[in-house]
């Protein structure tokens, strides 16, 4: 496969993420990471078992993401993708940005980590505050 057939496969990806988000399909969100998988945000790291009660938690709307930019190396990558994060009944925004590891599996490429930073209108970037989410672990 050449670098171009494996970031159009990596943007298919996050495409599918993020309209599965969109959709609140929470099979589709986790089928795009591997199974040792994690996201991160609001100062802690959720692994894949966690992250169906954290989509619940979380406000809906739209995920609108750019374009991003992927750096290739084999058979594996990292990336950074832009977000903007609208929400459904108050069309009130966040902004910020995936950091992102992706891997080739036999399935094709798979998030291994997903890490969320938000850009403040003070103009700082950070991993959020707490989340709604409560944690059933230590």
């Amino acid at each position: 496969m050449s670098d171009t057939d494996d970031l159009v496969e990596i943007e298919q990806l996050l495409a599918r993420y993020a309209v599965a988000m969109t959709r609140g399909d929470v099979d589709r969100v986790l089928a795009a990471f591997t199974p040792d998988g994690s996201y991160s945000a609001f100062g802690d790291t959720y692994p894949l078992d966690e992250f169906p009660a954290l989509i619940a938690a979380a406000p809906k709307g739209l995920f609108l993401v750019g374009t991003p930019v992927i750096e290739p190396a084999g058979d594996a990558a990292t990336g950074t993708q832009p977000l903007c994060f609208v929400e459904h009944s108050a069309h009130e925004m966040r902004i910020g940005y995936y950091n992102d590891t992706y891997v080739r599996t036999p399935d094709g490429w798979r998030l291994r980590t997903r890490a969320m930073t938000f850009i403040r209108r003070s103009g700082v970037h950070d991993s959020g505050r707490p989340h709604a989410f409560e944690r059933t672990r230590p």
